[in-house]
């Protein structure tokens, strides 16, 4: 299965001249890492052990998360909802006061 982006393309085993790999990766790793720093915060750090840059066929740059226990995804995707609904709280805030009557 191939997202449009080609994120789920399968690992770049056999590599293929003229596709920039190491700037994939570079990416996948930026984004990893920045990733990780997030996860330490909210105390999931430990839930992916095996979180790393890989790269496709295409030379994308992806983020692997590993297997997780189902306690860490419920637990990410609380987080999520979170992060979503404060989002969304801030979004009616801004609407709700840009349709309010001037005094």
């Amino acid at each position: 299965m191939t997202d449009p982006r080609g994120a789920c393309a399968q690992p770049a085993g056999m590599l293929a001249p003229d596709i920039p790999y190491v700037r994939g990766w570079a990416e996948g790793r930026r984004a990893a890492e920045t990733l990780a720093e997030q996860l330490v915060l909210a105390d999931l750090a430990d839930g992916f052990a095996s979180l790393h840059a890989d790269v496709n066929i295409l030379g994308d740059g992806v983020v692997s998360l590993g297997k997780i226990l189902p306690e860490t995804a419920l637990r990410l995707s609380a987080l999520l909802a979170v992060g979503l609904l404060a989002e969304k709280m801030d979004e009616w805030s801004t609407e709700d006061a840009a349709a309010a009557p001037s005094p």
